[in-house]
């Protein structure tokens, strides 16, 4: 189950710009809306805030794994954002996070959907793997070094 085969076309914002975790909430949800087609941005948002209130997704050391379970959704969509200036995500650490994986999945995709939310989490937590996100050039450069990290695990 890798990575990169539920991300969205196009899936891979290097420049997002949010000033908060409810801006950065609400441009992930309408980034889904308008990568998959298939869901309503304000959907996605109620999900995303919703799943928050439970506890932040944010890990630590820069890592955000916003995520939830959207009816209508055909498959399982991942995307990514990378914040130069970090966005407060309330983390466990305190600390901004930079890189931030959202993970969407139908409704009936329980076990894929715990399978990918784990392997994201073991990418993510391979040593340089978040400061080499932080310092690629682009979108490109980011899928290559997911890639990579997946080939690790």
């Amino acid at each position: 189950m890798w990575i990169l085969n539920y991300l969205c076309s196009q899936g891979i914002d290097p420049d997002f710009r949010a000033f908060s975790k409810d801006d950065a909430l609400k441009k992930l949800s309408s980034m889904a809306a308008e990568l998959t087609g298939d869901v309503d941005a304000s959907v996605v948002y109620k999900i995303l805030y919703e799943r928050e209130q439970l506890g932040s997704t944010a890990i630590g050391k820069g890592i955000a794994i916003p995520h939830g379970k959207i009816p209508g959704l055909g498959k399982i969509c991942v995307l990514v954002a990378r914040s130069s200036s970090g966005v407060d995500f309330e983390a466990m650490d305190n600390m901004p996070v930079y890189v931030l994986v959202l993970l969407l999945a139908p409704d009936d995709a329980t076990a894929g959907y715990l399978k990918i939310l784990a392997r994201i989490s073991r990418v993510l937590k391979i040593d340089n793997v978040v400061d080499r996100i932080r310092d690629a050039a682009g979108a490109s450069e980011i899928k290559q070094i997911i890639a990579e990290a997946e080939k690790h695990l």
